[in-house]
Formats: structure tokens, sequence, C-alpha cells
């Protein structure tokens, strides 16, 4: 979504004005540079830490982790029903030692416990845990009589084969190392073997005692909503159309009213036992829920799994025979700010006022500039007719009936689009407002730019993997290419291929005039197609373009995999009405993975929703894979 911001590049007095003092600042190399205040968003959690308990104030904090389980293989082949029968009875062998674990803890908790109400709902907790266990069982016994009477017969030879490897029972496995990091963990906290707290022996006093036990509750309560998460986000994904779910149960208990209450039970108890802790306890709370967080998540990375999968998509890349190829938009999606409206700000803020617009006395070579207040009449005369000839142009383009997808009638109908893109960098560069720029103004708000959260870490590790043969490019219609350059070079990646258009300068002085590269939707999509050409023959490639908006959409279905960032209400009626289909990231991978036959040359078709963190998560579970 392009953040409130109109689709136009050329943005309104009203954002000028929000970015008049921090150009000032970068003129005068201050620290202060054109960053926004930060994000509704990260204003709203401040909010949230206030009213919401500890328990609810972790989750938020760590949850961007703890949608990476959602990643793994594991969980995306248990989603998608086409988890492998082996697997999930090792995982169920291996979660029954979790379990057991979760039960003594519990009982130490209730020992530690010195709090009358809290005593009997450890106590429930503890006797749920206990029913889960025999849950356990009857979750193989369910799947085997949910397959066809083939799949049975097969089933059975498994079972044999494990009777003769010595596994005569899900419980009789032997616990993995992964299991083994949190239960110890877990067992060791619940005994009070926490930095900073006395042995087990040596709780003298209720309180000590009580501060155990939420300990203990801290290094529970994270793996409890971790699950009932991932019951909810499964359960949605379940289609009635396609039959029987083989892991319908284990979807079922985890996203049942009953189990989602014992989460919250789990978390309410957490808040009162550490009603009466000190702020240096807390953290260390804090640190335990943190901790058992990422052992869960290992736990869920490291089932093993002997099929097919959509990711990691890099398994089987071969850095001499294979080459990854990444391309993205710019503005909105990499940034917060279109550059256009950077680049006017600065036109604006460096124009001479109107009692010093003379000319006399100026050198030669000097060029004429406009006045900072025609300047700013200038630019919002071309800001409306902008975006009202926009908003014309898409309703011209989108048919009134939703039609089936077809390529070539999309395409036809995004050179109007285009037309209109390039009548429109006509106009501001007549204008003369580009005149004027200096090329290190220009290079400086480039390096304060702010970028989407989470956009550079993506690219350094992209960058960076020594395991990828990864070709990174940044199709733009920014108007001046060295500000994306300066941009990514802040954040150490002056490695990208930036292909925008480019300002022309005299003495590095802007003339106003652009060498127009990168205009509209067709030369972004020619751009992308040249570049996969002048690519060598000798590697097979897989690319993904990342984009935000409707000049995004061709490159986006060309590509093997396309990313939108956010949720522009033009890019959706546009690619919807022309029969190109959106969804959510993990769903998409959920749906490939239903088809995933040999896991190699992957094309999703549809346009996943994303934003830079579910990238990032995606990219960690094919980097440690």
């Amino acid at each position: 979504m392009r953040r409130l911001f109109p689709p136009n590049p050329i943005k309104t007095p009203t954002l000028f004005n929000s970015l008049r003092l921090r150009l000032n600042s970068l003129r005068s190399h201050c620290a202060n540079s054109m960053a926004l205040p930060p994000p509704k968003s990260a204003m709203a959690s401040a909010v949230v830490d206030n009213e919401v308990g500890l328990a609810r104030r972790f989750w938020i904090k760590f949850n961007r982790e703890s949608i990476f389980a959602m990643y793994t293989p594991f969980s995306l082949c248990l989603a998608s029903g086409n988890l492998k029968i082996e697997t999930f009875r090792n995982y169920i062998a291996q979660d029954v030692h979790f379990l057991k674990a979760f039960a003594h803890a519990y009982e130490l908790a209730e020992d530690c416990a010195d709090d009358d109400d809290a005593k009997p709902v450890i106590s429930e907790l503890r006797k749920a845990v206990r029913q889960e266990l025999k849950m356990h069982d009857s979750f193989v016994k369910k799947i085997n009589v949910s397959y066809s009477f083939e799949l049975r017969f097969a089933l059975s030879k498994i079972k044999r084969a494990m009777q003769g490897w010595g596994l005569q029972g899900a419980k009789e496995a032997p616990i993995n190392s992964a299991a083994v990091k949190y239960t110890d963990f877990l067992l060791a906290t619940a005994s009070g073997k926490v930095e900073g707290v006395k042995g087990p022996g040596k709780l003298a006093t209720p309180f000590e005692r009580t501060k155990v036990a939420a300990y203990t509750l801290g290094a529970m309560t994270p793996c409890m909503r971790l699950y009932a998460f991932l019951g909810k986000e499964f359960k949605a994904l379940l289609d009635p159309n396609e039959g029987s779910h083989p892991y319908l149960k284990w979807i079922d208990n985890y996203s049942s009213e009953s189990f989602q209450a014992s989460a919250v039970q789990t978390e309410e108890l957490l808040d009162k036992l550490s009603v009466s802790l000190t702020g240096e306890e807390l953290d260390i709370i804090e640190k335990l829920y943190h901790q058992a967080m990422k052992l869960e998540i290992e736990f869920f990375s490291a089932q093993p799994l002997v099929q097919p999968t959509v990711v990691p998509l890099i398994k089987e890349h071969n850095p001499a025979e294979d080459r990854l190829v990444i391309f993205s938009d710019f503005d909105l999606t990499c940034t917060i700010v279109d550059s256009s409206a950077i680049l006017a700000e600065i036109a604006i803020v460096t124009a001479p006022k109107s009692d010093q617009k003379s000319d006399q006395h100026q050198p030669e070579n000097h060029i004429a500039r406009m006045s900072s207040a025609d300047l700013r009449n200038t630019w919002g005369l071309l800001s409306r007719q902008y975006t009202e000839e926009y908003e014309q142009c898409i309703e011209s383009i989108v048919p009134t009936e939703k039609a089936v997808f077809d390529y070539e009638k999309l395409h036809k109908a995004l050179e109007k689009l285009s037309d209109f893109e390039r009548k429109a960098n006509n106009r501001v560069t007549k204008s003369g407002v580009l005149k004027g720029l200096n090329l290190e103004d220009i290079k400086r708000a480039g390096e304060r730019l702010i970028l989407q959260d989470g956009c550079i870490n993506f690219f350094q590790k992209i960058v960076k993997s020594e395991n990828l043969n990864t070709n990174v490019h940044v199709l733009s219609y920014c108007w001046c290419g060295d500000l994306i350059r300066s941009a990514f070079s802040s954040g150490g990646l002056p490695e990208l291929n930036v292909h925008a258009n480019e300002f022309t300068f005299k003495e590095s002085i802007s003339t106003g005039d652009i060498v127009k590269k990168v205009e509209s939707p067709i030369n972004k999509v020619q751009s992308f197609k040249e570049i996969l050409k002048n690519c060598s023959n000798d590697r097979k490639n897989l690319t993904v373009y990342i984009g935000d908006s409707v000049g995004d959409l061709l490159c986006l279905l060309e590509a093997d995999i396309g990313i939108v960032i956010g949720s522009s209400s033009s890019l959706r009626r546009v690619a919807t009405q022309f029969g190109v289909s959106f969804v959510p990231l993990f769903a998409g991978l959920v749906k490939k993975q239903k088809e995933c036959t040999d896991g190699r040359g992957i094309s999703f078709g549809n346009v996943i929703m994303a934003n830079w963190g579910a990238v990032n998560r995606v990219w960690r579970v094919l980097r440690q894979q």
C-alpha cells in the first residue's frame, strides 16, 4: 500500500512542508535529516505496551520471530496436508518429550506458587497437558483411517519397518537434540536454575518460590501461544472442497476454543505471578520467553523431511549451474516517501527567494531558476494535474467486468498508462522545476533517506550470501538514479545494479533535463527482459520481482515469483479486473506446496502479497536449510 500517499509520483505541498526543516538541516550538515517521524505502527505499539499484560507485550515484541515457524518446510507441508506420515510420526514422538517436560514443569511451578488462586489454575493446565499426551496416539490412528486402502496398506509396511528398526510406537522414539535443548532449558528453569536465582533447595521465602513459578511460566507461555497461533493460521487455510485433510485432528485441536483458552489462561497466569516482581526480574522473564521462543522454532526447523518442498528455493541451488536474479522497484517499495517528493523539496528549499531572483551579476554559465514561491506553485499545479489524469487513465483501462486473465490484453492496457507517464514527465522537464539542484544535496538526501523496515537487511543478506550466485537489479521510475545509488550505498550496498532515469548535470548542477530510461510499465518489463537476455546462458535463472504499484504488474507476472509490498488499491483493482490473483505469502506457499512434486522450477503464477518482514522470514528459511 502507498501508505496514504496519492498514486502520483509528484507529492503535494503539504508533504513538502513536512520535509522542509529536515532538508535545511541536511544542507547545514546537522545530524537531523529528511527522515520522517516513526510510522504509526511503531507509535501504536508503544501505546499497546502500556495497555496490555506482560505476556501479550512479549508476544507482540517477538511476533516476527514466531511467524518464522510458519515458513519452515515442516509447517508448510503440515498445513498443505502432504506431509509424509513418517515425518509426522517422528514429530509426534518428539512432541511427547515436550509434553512430558511441560507436565513436570507445571508440577514444579504448582509447588512453588504461593498464590491460592494460581495453584488450581496450574493444576488444571497440567491436567490439560496429560490429556494432550493421550491425544497424540489418536492423531496417528486418525491419519491411518483417513487415507485410501492403498495408502493404508503402504502405511502398514512403514509400521512393520518401524518395528524392524526398534521403533514400536511414537513414544518410544529417542529424543532428538532440538527437543533436548528445550526440555533441558524448561526443566532447569522450573527447578530454579536461572542466573541470579537461588538453587531449588534454597528458596527460603514464599516470594522467592513464586518468582521461580513466574520464570517457569515465562519459559512455557510462548510455546502455548505459538501453537495456538499456528492452529488458527492453518485452520484458516482449510478448503472444504478439497476433501478431508489428513492432519485435520491436529489442526482442530490447536485451533479449538479450548486450546485457545488454555493459551490465554497461561498468559494470564504469567501476568498474575509477575505483578510483584522488580524491573530486573521482569527482564529475566523476557529473556526466558525469548529463549523459549527460539528453541521452539528450532524444534520445528529440525524436523527431518524426505519429500520435495517449495522452501527452501535454494535447496538444490548450485552456484555453478543456477542464478538467482532479484528485481525490485524503489519508490514506496523500498522507501517510505516517493523520491519525487524528495527532489521537489530540494528544489524548493534551495531556490532563491522572490527578492533574490535577479540574474544580474551571475556567472555566464549560471542556470537560471524560478523563485521558491514560483516553484511551490508550479509543483502544486503539476501534482494536481497528475493526480486527476492518473485516475482518469486508470478508469479508462480497467474493464467494467472482471475478465479471464489475458496477458496481451493487460499489456495493451498498460501501454495507455505508459503514454500517460511519458507525457507527465515531459511536462515536468518543460516546466523547469528540476533546474539548479546540486548533486551533493541529492546524494546527501539519498544517504539519509529512510527505507522501509527490513529492506536493507534483506538485500544485505542476499548480496553477502556465499551460497548463492545472485544478481540484484533495481528498476525504478525515479528521475535521478544518483538518489537511489546513494540510498543503497549508505546501507553498505554499492553493488546493486540501478536502472532508472538520470538527471543531466552541468558542473554538478542539474540542467532540468532527464535522460529517460525507465518511465513506464512497458519500459520496466522491457528492461526486465533485456537484463535476463544479457545474462549468460550457462546458468538457469530463478527470478523474483518485488514491487508495489500498477507500474510493476507486468514484471510481477513475468517473474517466477512476484511479491507485492503492501496493498495498493489501484494495483489490486487493475490486476483483479484483468484476472490476476493476489494471495498472502503464507497462503501462496501452502498452495504451491500442495502442487509440489519435485521442488524445482517453481512458478507461482499468483502474485503474492507480503512485506519486507515476511520476505526476510522466508529468506531466513531459505538461508538456513
